[in-house]
């Protein structure tokens, strides 16, 4: 599995002899200030309120809605559909090892990109035109937790193309061949995945 790879320059707390686990928790850190900076609220994140509608939405029908838009399928090239970014968040998600509050920030910021989308489009995201969604991410990005929440499904996306497919994205190398990359190996299966080896 793939793990965050941002540039260790941009987190002046992780040394180049930081561990993978250090360098995790500075991202969380980063993501734990922008949360606070838009006022501990996702509700300011998106500039809304929160609303029954908000809490009544599938928030994995609007993640994968935003998936779609964020990497659509081109002829020649997969989409998000196609290297099943969808499936390899939701791995992702149920992960133990992945912090309560990064789950939280993923779902919660579905719903409130909903609730955001009805009041601004009367129409949950899912059912937006493609206009409709682009003007709307491009209003979240605005704030610095909102960057940050599309930032973060854009790493994942990336990860769902390059990962091994026993963790849910990338089937049968989709994204490997169209990259023209060869992968290591051995390869993990299911049931020699990381979160399923003994400590």
């Amino acid at each position: 599995m793939i793990r965050r790879s941002r540039p260790a320059k941009s987190y002046s707390t992780v040394s180049r002899s930081a561990t993978m686990e250090d360098f995790r928790a500075a991202l969380i850190t980063r993501r734990r200030f922008l949360i606070a900076a838009a006022g501990g609220s996702l509700a300011l994140l998106f500039g809304t309120s929160p609303s029954a509608r908000a809490a009544s939405n599938d928030p994995w029908k609007t993640l994968a809605a935003v998936l779609d838009h964020l990497l659509p399928t081109e002829p020649g090239a997969p989409g998000a559909r196609e290297i099943q970014a969808l499936d390899y968040l939701r791995f992702v998600v149920s992960d133990p090892w992945i912090d309560q509050e990064e789950r939280d920030f993923i779902l919660q910021g579905a719903q409130w990109l909903d609730d955001l989308a009805g009041k601004r489009f009367d129409n949950p995201f899912p059912s937006l035109d493609e206009k409709q969604k682009e003007t709307l991410l491009r209003q979240v990005a605005q704030s610095g937790a909102g960057e940050n929440w599309i930032s973060t499904l854009l790493t994942y996306l990336f990860e769902a193309l390059l990962t091994a497919p026993a963790y849910g994205g990338n089937p049968d190398g989709i994204g490997w061949r169209w990259l023209e990359y060869v992968p290591g190996f051995p390869l993990p299966e299911p049931g020699t995945r990381y979160p399923e080896l003994p400590l």
